[in-house]
């Protein structure tokens, strides 16, 4: 169970099986290089009751979205395929920050300020995405200007670009804002989490609230260890004895991480791709 957050129902997050090893991936932004390295390396060291946890943060920056998104349905795929039965929840991807802005972006028309909302997404990242599916950042800031059935309109040809990519749609669809183990001993988030609110009313702080996530200095909520895939200003691999960062700085000229875990919060192995 959940420990002392409250009710979750609102959460939109997931349960993991504590038992056996937990194979966690840092944020990739886009970088279809490093992750089909790291894709060649965990198919040699997984194990039969390994599960896997993408962090979030696929989208973004990098030139090779679309790839990028492909490799990890084509790998998702082989890793349920093996037998015997692989249930669905043994591999789970959270909703990082790129993701949530860019599902942000397909509902553009009910923002109050869309204009700005574009330009605060595009210097954060988001632009890439766009691109990739076929939009144009000009064009779409001109759309923003022009009125909600323009944003409207925009709007939709983007969901129509991203549902002709077999599968893109359906996993953000699936993306879960944060997954721990049934037992309580680890919670896995995007970004961070605000350490003075439970799990159920974290809102924007699994994106947003990692400022917070330094400040951690005691178990949060019963949790053993916190674990993110994404430290915004990029200072690398970072452990205390509550919390662990696996990010390598992937998609911004550095490497994907990957890091083997025990229930316990153990670290069994480590990748670097």
């Amino acid at each position: 169970m959940l420990p002392n957050n409250g009710d979750n129902g609102a959460d939109k997050g997931a349960i993991i099986e504590s038992s056996g090893r937990l194979w966690t991936i840092g944020a990739i932004h886009g970088d279809v290089g490093h992750l089909c390295a790291m894709h060649d390396a965990l198919a040699g060291r997984i194990e039969l009751d390994d599960r896997l946890v993408y962090l979030g943060d696929f989208l973004g920056h990098g030139s090779e979205i679309i790839k990028t998104i492909d490799e990890l349905l084509h790998f998702r795929a082989t890793f349920l395929a093996r037998p015997p039965f692989v249930h669905p929840d043994n591999f789970i991807c959270l909703r990082g920050q790129q993701e949530e802005v860019w599902q942000k972006l397909l509902q553009l028309q009910f923002a109050v300020n869309p204009v700005e909302v574009l330009e605060w997404a595009f210097a954060h990242g988001a632009d890439a995405t766009l691109r990739a599916y076929g939009g144009d950042p000009d064009m779409a800031i001109a759309c923003a200007r022009g009125g909600p059935v323009a944003l409207t309109r925009w709007a939709g040809e983007m969901r129509d670009a991203m549902r002709a990519h077999p599968g893109h749609m359906a996993l953000m669809s699936s993306l879960r804002r944060s997954v721990w183990t049934d037992d309580g001993g680890l919670l896995f988030v995007n970004a961070g989490i605000d350490p003075e609110k439970p799990v159920a009313r974290q809102s924007d702080a699994f994106w947003w609230g990692n400022t917070k996530f330094d400040r951690i200095d005691a178990p949060y909520a019963g949790f053993r260890t916190v674990v993110r895939g994404l430290d915004p200003v990029r200072r690398g691999f970072a452990m205390t004895p509550w919390t662990l960062t696996v990010d390598g700085g992937c998609g911004a000229g550095g490497h994907l991480m990957a890091v083997c875990l025990a229930p316990d919060g153990q670290i069994l192995d480590r990748l670097d791709r």
